[in-house]
């Protein structure tokens, strides 16, 4: 779809790479393709790991944020509109003044609401319609300053722009939290740890020896950094579905994610409850919450040998679930 979009507008004259000069891809997704690009002179800068090593494995330079000056960039839409703004007042920064700076995305990302916002800012350019999407080009330079990302404070945590529950402590990881025990001790991890909220509770306990906090959104894991200043800490930048722990974990705490776009994906939550069946010492246990309505019995009980709904409410569930199971 974006490539689609990419290679229509460079041969419809929309815009024109500079001959020479980096060009930044900024937070493109899994399966994007970018041929029509000349790969010695991209950078592909995305903070969210699982893109990040699909890119760098078909052998493009890549990093969790760009830095320095380009000759062009293009973005690639996220969601949030707050992110979305941020991403352009950054290009608008990085790239030589005049360079072009494409914004590309799905309609159902929000591509229209961000391009009627761009209009009184910008000279922008015709858009490009095919593939569910848009596209558009403006030159860099224009003062975007108010649109750049900035922290906020919730409940004494930092967040920021695009990063998971930017606004609030999620209901669903506060419910987690209180259901803690107080004995909960020796090495545990947070998988999808976001801004350390979770991981905040579980190093308020004493007896915890370490807790490792796996995630695989760099803003969201530099927050956590701010967050949390304790020397028990351990901060990894990483898929938690992939992440290797450096030995078992006594407990993991988790609330996982369960979009990869729009739609619900529950083998992502899947995903993340074999990693901690894994990531387990044979006695350990997982503390998870999940939506009720998401479909995780089935990985539970074929993973662990205990599996014990411990509360919840109407629209979470509250699971523990100990003993992993061995493959043979």
């Amino acid at each position: 779809m974006r490539s689609a979009r990419l290679s229509r507008a460079i041969d419809t004259g929309l815009f024109t790479l500079p001959s020479e000069g980096r060009i930044a891809v900024l937070r493109p997704r899994i399966g994007d393709e970018l041929g029509d690009l000349p790969r010695d002179r991209l950078l592909v800068a995305t903070g969210f790991r699982p893109d990040h090593d699909w890119f760098a494995a078909r052998g493009y330079a890549c990093a969790p944020h760009a830095t320095g000056e380009f000759a062009a960039a293009i973005l690639c839409l996220p969601r949030a509109k707050a992110h979305a703004r941020a991403m352009l007042a950054e290009a608008s920064l990085l790239v030589a003044k005049g360079g072009p700076v494409v914004v590309d995305g799905q309609k159902t990302d929000g591509i229209d609401a961000v391009l009627k916002d761009l209009v009184p800012r910008v000279a922008l350019s015709e858009r490009l319609s095919k593939a569910h999407g848009k596209l558009a080009v403006f030159a860099a330079g224009a003062d975007l300053s108010d649109w750049a990302a900035r922290p906020a404070q919730v409940d004494g945590f930092t967040t920021l722009p695009g990063v998971f529950s930017a606004d609030g402590i999620d209901r669903g990881s506060a419910l987690l939290a209180g259901a803690l025990p107080a004995d909960l001790k020796g090495r545990v991890a947070d998988f999808g740890a976001g801004w350390g909220y979770l991981a905040r509770k579980v190093l308020s306990l004493s007896a915890v020896k370490e807790c490792h906090l796996v995630e695989a959104e760099a803003d969201a894991l530099d927050c956590a950094r701010l967050n949390i200043v304790d020397d028990r800490a351990q901060f990894h930048w990483a898929d938690a579905t992939t992440w290797k722990a450096p030995r078992g974990m006594d407990h993991i705490v988790m609330n996982p994610p369960f979009h990869t776009g729009r739609g619900a994906d529950p083998a992502l939550g899947a995903g993340f409850i074999a990693a901690a069946a894994r990531s387990l010492n044979p006695q350990g246990a997982l503390w998870m919450v999940a939506n009720r309505h998401l479909p995780y019995d089935r990985s539970l009980t074929t993973l662990f040998r205990e599996v014990a709904e411990i509360g919840g409410d109407g629209a979470y569930r509250l699971t523990r679930a100990a003993f992993p199971i061995r493959a043979r």
